[in-house]
């Protein structure tokens, strides 16, 4: 794609969500809405974003039987989202299931361990072993149910590259140089993804929270 940066959308009302993507759209390849946004707007603030005309990412990370997660990707179609999250710690079955009721076109892909977490913190869960172990097994997992790709953070998506040639790889919880990384963990510039791999570079705050909106969008696609 052109524009690699899907900008996610964590403004909670939905007028000033609309006037922040007309204010950035030229300088962003998409939008990407989560659970906060859908949550609050359902489907008439998703259709009122898509309507502005740019790609749809729809990162509501589905995670049940794969009975129920087939059933919530139809629903969806309506929406025409460009990419949908499920978790791949789900399982194959579910995986697949949820990549066979996406709509046509529609990239399916798997999170594998989100970027608020570290080593710490899979073992407090109960999963031992690195980050890079962790990502590495679930994007194998991934592959094997026939995702088109997986959302990991910028650290690891070079090292799943070279296992996964043609896959689709969406980086979130980048911070350009200079940001704080808030509760992020494993975190690197969208640059560094970039460069790493990453089909999709997913930034929010350092976009949204911005003294000047646009002026962070243009920086931060000039260093691509």
């Amino acid at each position: 794609m052109s524009n690699p940066i899907y900008l996610a959308l964590d403004v909670p009302q939905i007028e000033p969500a609309k006037a922040l993507v007309n204010k950035v759209k030229g300088h962003i390849g998409g939008v990407k809405l989560g659970l906060e946004f859908f949550c609050a707007h359902g489907s008439h603030g998703v259709h009122e974003i898509a309507h502005l005309g740019l790609p749809i990412f729809l990162d509501l990370k589905f995670h049940d039987i794969p009975n129920t997660v087939a059933s919530a990707m139809q629903a969806i179609h309506v929406y025409q989202p460009a990419i949908v999250t499920v978790h791949a710690s789900g399982g194959r079955a579910m995986m697949e299931d949820a990549k066979a009721a996406a709509a046509e076109g529609c990239k399916v892909v798997a999170v594998t361990m989100l970027t608020s977490m570290d080593a710490n913190d899979l073992t407090a869960t109960g999963v031992y072993g690195s980050a890079e172990t962790q990502v590495m097994r679930l994007a194998e997992l991934a592959h094997d149910a026939g995702l088109d790709g997986i959302v990991c953070s910028g650290q690891e998506v070079g090292m799943v590259k070279k296992a996964w040639k043609d896959g689709f790889f969406v980086v979130p919880g980048l911070r350009p140089a200079g940001n704080g990384t808030g509760d992020q963990k494993r975190v690197v510039t969208p640059a560094q993804a970039r460069n790493n791999g990453a089909s999709v570079l997913v930034i929010g705050r350092p976009i949204s929270r911005a003294d000047d909106p646009l002026a962070a969008a243009r920086a931060i696609e000039a260093t691509l």
